[in-house]
């Protein structure tokens, strides 16, 4: 089979990379390399990030009525490419097909935000603030603004980025994961023919040379990334330092409290998905079930087993397969190897996936664990990848100060028919996106997504309303016109007492 080499996108045109580094892109179900490119090098990117600026002065002035209209187009050509798209996610990623065409949906939704662009970017006015004066306000763009995306949503993690920052009027380099570039390849194909003037979104492929230059280049004014805790806490503070602007969504470990009182099957239900969908691949994957009450972790794990044991695994081009493989083999024996640190830390491993892992391909099967306790590392780390702990505990204050107590706080969930303890937990966790009987609660569109503690540096959340903030900057202007000008100096703040 020849194998497909794929370019960079800059300035509307197609080019090679120049970094040396060729990148091998797997399909994980079969193990095998199905294309190649070569990695962009700071050279590479620095033009993207220089085209991008050139770019800026006549983008950032076309209204933003012209914008909605090219975001209009742009939802079109994703509706029409769904299949083609979702197929691109799944031969490289590996997530099932159905899988995929939800994330594209789930992306687009963020484009049919910013078809509504001259809603969001309204400004405030006030009249006779003071004698004869008025304020008001503007968003205006910042200008060259980057996207550092990961590998497990090819489609949706860049659009909640470019479609807000190019609505908004800014420009936009991407820069794509190595290990999927294909969709984001094609989705900025899709803009282009949507209308948008080359040199407003350029796109290219590349490892942490690319990720340094744009986090030096000064022409770069804001940063949004998504990806590991340690890689995004570098890249927030090295684009700090260069006085850049800064949103980086990180790691989780996700809870999820099911209460006495909560209907167990449908508990069970959620938890399968939201723990094994993706192969666990997700930042808001339920990687820990904390029970409260022997007994309901008893009848829990007893609905869990048979339904993880029989889990349809294998490749997406399958119709009947629930879960495909996860991204690597680097992947595949990071997770075993925390599997083996788990039994070795005294937890009972009650489902064993790794049996998985003699298929050709990268997969392994759901593994539960029950017993697990605070302080083993399939507790505190993020493992990203099928794999489910049951946490005991006697009481809700315990299972609230265990969520509380982790260093992460990006998604968490409860389960209860009682409406006094899930709106105590609601109020009370210290987390950023909370689920109420919902296993996975990802904001919508207009809504935005972020997380506490060490899910989420920078302070500034992703798409909706905060990635309007985020992607412009606020001006405002206090103005009075000549016939309510009194002579005569002064020396003071004029205010609203003044008459």
């Amino acid at each position: 089979m020849s194998i497909n080499h794929l370019k960079h996108i800059i300035n509307g045109e197609k080019v090679s990379g120049t970094s040396g580094r060729i990148f091998d892109i797997y399909n994980p179900a079969s193990g095998k390399i199905i294309r190649k490119i070569e990695g962009a090098s700071s050279k590479d990117t620095k033009k993207a990030i220089e085209i991008s600026n050139v770019a800026f002065k006549e983008w950032s002035q076309v209204p933003p009525s012209k914008r909605a209209q090219i975001m209009f187009k742009y939802r079109e050509l994703i509706i029409k490419h769904t299949d083609e798209l979702a197929e691109l996610i799944s031969q490289e990623h590996g997530k099932t097909f159905s899988d995929a065409k939800g994330e594209v949906g789930r992306g687009m939704e963020v484009v049919e935000y910013c078809t509504a662009i001259n809603n969001h970017l309204k400004s405030d006015f006030s009249a006779d603030v003071s004698n004869g004066i008025d304020s008001h306000n503007l968003r205006q763009p910042m200008g060259v603004c980057a996207g550092i995306v990961p590998f497990n949503f090819p489609a949706m993690v860049p659009m909640w980025m470019y479609p807000v920052a190019i609505a908004c009027g800014n420009t936009f380099v991407l820069k794509l994961s190595e290990k999927v570039p294909s969709c984001g390849l094609r989705l900025t194909e899709l803009m282009h023919e949507a209308g948008l003037p080359n040199g407003v979104l350029n796109t290219v492929v590349g490892d942490k040379e690319a990720v340094d230059e744009i986090l030096h280049n000064s022409l770069v004014r804001a940063v949004s990334f998504v990806g590991s805790t340690n890689v995004g806490e570098y890249i927030y503070h090295e684009g700090s330092n260069n006085n850049k602007r800064v949103q980086a969504l990180c790691g989780a470990k996700n809870h999820m409290i099911v209460m006495p009182d909560a209907d167990l099957e449908q508990s069970s239900d959620a938890i399968i998905g939201a723990a094994f969908g993706s192969a666990g691949e997700r930042c808001m994957a339920i990687s820990v079930v904390v029970a409260v009450g022997d007994e309901t972790a008893d009848r829990l794990i007893e609905s869990l087993i048979p339904k993880i044991n029989s889990l349809k695994i294998g490749s997406y081009n399958d119709p009947e397969v629930e879960m495909g493989p996860v991204i690597s083999k680097a992947s595949q024996e990071k997770i075993v190897s925390y599997i083996e640190s788990g039994i070795k830390q005294g937890a009972d491993l009650k489902v064993d996936g790794r049996s998985e892992t003699e298929k050709e391909g990268f997969f392994i099967g759901g593994c539960l664990f029950d017993n697990v306790t605070s302080d083993m590392s399939i507790y505190t780390d993020e493992i990203f990848g099928p794999v489910l702990s049951v946490v005991r505990v006697s009481t809700y204050d315990e299972a609230l100060k265990l969520v509380n107590d982790h260093e992460y706080g990006n998604g968490t969930a409860i389960f209860t028919r009682d409406g006094d303890t899930a709106r105590h937990f609601t109020s009370n966790v210290q987390v950023g996106m909370v689920g109420v009987n919902i296993p996975i609660p990802v904001p919508v569109a207009m809504h935005s997504f972020g997380g506490w503690k060490r899910s989420l540096f920078g302070g500034s959340s992703i798409h909706g309303m905060e990635g309007v903030r985020f992607y412009t900057q606020l001006k405002t202007i206090t103005s009075r016109w000549p016939s309510g000008i009194r002579k005569g100096a002064q020396f003071h703040f004029e205010s609203g007492k003044d008459v």
